[in-house]
């Protein structure tokens, strides 16, 4: 039995061609002229790419501030002993800040926020928590600026739209670059920044094609697939 589509979906599928790639300027377009359905759909970039996620160096990761943000509002957790680091970030407008109770809530399941944030000094009671956040994504990470000192910028930045990516265990990678409300400018513009930080990440060992092909959907709309060449993407 195959998948049963909705007549909004069918609607969909007749203004695009599966088989064609198309310019990202048109990609968008075609996009916000998708049936809306009764939500606010996110609008998604998927990329296949030419890695090994299982060679620890071919994994592609990073992060990328978005110029109109995600239209998402982002709840985010510092992990923080009580002072300085605390207090910068209740200032900079981060919605939970502690250490040991936040821990605790943690270990007892809670995962009702979308970043964590923590100190260097708070994550060796944090790195506890791996089995509980690391599955989720959720876990602090040097390597994409949320494990710091200046807890004010890295919580700014998560609120202003800085969105992290990771390549999955089936060497696609998935990413949120803003809403159907958005205008096709916004979301152009917010597409070009995520895949040109993917471009960026492109692992050193990577022999041949690192992007196989890239496509722009809303959550509940088929798949545009975009022309590489009209991104500048040639190997």
């Amino acid at each position: 039995m195959g998948k049963k589509h909705s007549k909004r979906y069918l609607k969909a599928l007749e203004l695009v061609d599966p088989k064609q790639t198309y310019p990202l300027k048109a990609a968008v377009e075609i996009v916000k002229k998708f049936p809306r359905a009764r939500f606010e759909e996110t609008v998604e970039l998927a990329f296949r790419l030419g890695v090994d996620p299982r060679q620890s160096d071919q994994m592609v990761r990073g992060t990328v501030s978005l110029p109109h943000g995600t239209g998402k509002k982002v709840r985010v957790l510092v992990f923080a002993k009580p002072g300085e680091a605390a207090e910068a970030a209740k200032a900079a407008g981060a919605d939970y800040v502690g250490f040991e109770e936040y821990i605790k809530k943690c270990q007892d399941g809670w995962t009702d926020f979308d970043v964590a944030i923590a100190t260097p000094e708070a994550m060796t009671e944090v790195r506890k928590l791996g089995k509980i956040l690391g599955p989720r994504g959720l876990m602090p990470n040097p390597k994409t600026g949320t494990v710091t000192e200046d807890t004010a910028r890295a919580v700014r930045e998560v609120k202003a739209g800085r969105v992290e990516f990771k390549v999955d265990k089936t060497a696609n990678l998935h990413m949120a670059i803003g809403k159907t409300s958005f205008t096709p400018e916004q979301i152009e513009e917010n597409a070009r920044a995520a895949i040109d930080a993917v471009v960026k990440a492109k692992p050193a060992s990577v022999r041949g094609r690192y992007i196989h092909s890239c496509a722009i959907s809303s959550t509940m709309s088929p798949s545009v697939r975009l022309d590489l060449r009209d991104l500048g993407i040639t190997a």
